[in-house]
């Protein structure tokens, strides 16, 4: 384990750097020169495994360097000539279009004079545009830039965007569909499969209800409106609405589960596991945060499969690596993937600790208890960091909600497929149906709207250095690993 954790630690570090300070080539090298003399050292000198420990740290900070610098490629010249241009091109839909009240932004991949490159275009919206769909579209090019948040953060929107491939927009862009995707095309049946899910539960349950259980299954705010979403940012429950590991961890408990009961061997139970995951995933949306949570849910059916113990502590680490190198800009760039990690780490080192601190408080409530203040006080440091909002009434609403989500989760699936099934044909039974799911959104809304309306729920702190995120979590490093206590 302590290995493990140079190595990923060193190797985030390095990504780190390379992301916030723009440098070349001199300081990789020196990295690499420390190393080696923390190499040489070792020969000479005690403690031979601290050294030891020192040169692998350090080059692996020289790879997150280098790894970040490879993946920051400047602008394809065939697309950045044309800039404040009227441009069109042809190219196809790569991502579920985004649906707003007043428009949509669509992912276009467009190829041009041998480069490729995605687009972001903002349509009207209509008309309609799916997965895989071939499209003609003009508007005027542009490249994302940073913006000041109503808080004074600045957010690298270009960098947000860059993460998914997406190098340019079309502003007051137009588009029309020239092909339909095809018929093989399985990330165009996911996101059929999707909206169908979707419209499966506006058949059976009204606004906001059918949008909120949407959100609660795969993730999304669209319907809401933006009084219900301000509730659930300020009583801290709008990781309840978004794609997020939880939901994906659910889903793979119920997996898991439902393949314990089953006569399939352990190999082949797990690849039906991996595979469900697998699918929910694409159907949802691959976020950051749901493959992070789908890579550890692969991990630990592998290890059922094989018969191997599961390290959560360890599986983490490993991911965190695995996609870090796949793409290093998730770890600066992209909220959701650092206040997943951060959310996982706690569940995994705080919650044993809050525990053990709760004594003989009953076994239900110790873990909703252990695990809410495990998760809220990890995210907490960064959340103020991104958004300063710093809602007082998050812990007790979470306790109040936590134990509710998975049952939420499996009613709202329910009606969905109640009105996929019989939303046409008999609409009452899936409306019947659909009830119980309609009480449980009802409450999350009421825990939402309660919570948020008291005096005092919330307060916006001003923006604050980045050290301070790295003292407070150095803090919380440092209170785990205090305790004789080891979850790897």
């Amino acid at each position: 384990m302590p290995l493990l954790l140079t190595l990923v630690f060193g190797f985030s570090s390095g990504v780190f750097l390379r992301s916030v300070f723009i440098f070349g080539w001199p300081p990789i090298v020196f990295v690499l020169i420390l190393a080696a003399l923390c190499a040489g050292a070792r020969i000479f000198a005690e403690p031979r495994r601290a050294y030891s420990l020192a040169a692998a740290f350090l080059i692996f900070i020289a790879l997150g360097m280098l790894r970040a610098t490879v993946a920051d490629t400047p602008l394809p010249s065939a697309f950045s000539s044309e800039l404040k241009h009227r441009v069109s091109y042809d190219g196809v839909v790569v991502a579920d279009p985004d649906v707003r009240d007043a428009n949509q932004r669509v992912e276009i991949r467009v190829k041009e004079s041998g480069a490729t490159t995605i687009m972001l275009a903002v349509t009207p919206r209509s008309p309609s545009v799916g997965v895989g769909d071939t499209v003609h579209v003009s508007g005027t090019l542009s490249v994302p830039e940073p913006f000041a948040g109503d808080n004074g953060r600045i957010f690298r929107y270009d960098k947000y965007l860059q993460r998914d491939g997406v190098r340019f927009m079309l502003d007051f862009a137009y588009l029309h569909v020239t092909k339909p995707a095809p018929w093989y095309s399985i990330s165009a049946a996911l996101a059929r499969a999707k909206h169908a899910f979707i419209n499966g539960l506006n058949a059976t349950l009204p606004e906001p209800y059918a949008s909120l259980a949407g959100g609660v299954v795969i993730g999304g705010k669209t319907g809401l409106g933006t009084e219900l979403q301000d509730a659930f940012t300020k009583s801290g429950l709008v990781q309840i609405i978004v794609l997020s590991g939880y939901n994906i961890m659910v889903v793979a408990e119920w997996v898991m589960a439902a393949i314990a009961l089953t006569p399939l061997s352990r190999r082949w139970s797990a690849a039906a596991g991996a595979a469900a995951i697998l699918a929910f995933v694409g159907i949802a949306g691959a976020s950051a945060t749901a493959v992070r949570a789908m890579l550890m849910a692969f991990i630990a059916l592998y290890a059922r499969a094989t018969g191997k113990s599961y390290a959560a502590g360890r599986a983490l680490l490993v991911v965190i690596f695995l996609m870090l190198l796949i793409n290093p800009l998730y770890l600066v760039f992209d909220p959701g993937f650092d206040l997943s990690v951060v959310a996982t780490a706690g569940l995994i080192w705080l919650a044993p600790l809050i525990e053990i601190l709760l004594g003989k408080a009953g076994a239900w409530w110790k873990d909703a208890i252990s695990t809410t203040l495990a998760a809220q006080i990890a995210v907490l440091p960064l959340l103020l960091y991104f958004t300063g909002n710093l809602s007082l009434v998050a812990i007790p609403a979470n306790i109040i909600v936590s134990p509710f989500i998975p049952l939420t989760m499996g009613l709202s699936a329910l009606a969905g497929f109640a009105g996929m099934i019989f939303g046409h044909t008999l609409p009452l039974l899936g409306i019947i149906l659909a009830l119980p799911a309609y009480l449980a959104n009802a409450f999350l809304i009421y825990v939402a709207e309660t919570s948020a309306g008291l005096p005092f729920a919330a307060f916006t702190i001003p923006a604050f250095p980045f050290f301070l995120v790295l003292a407070a979590y150095a803090a919380l490093a440092l209170i785990a690993s205090s305790k004789r206590f080891s979850p790897c």
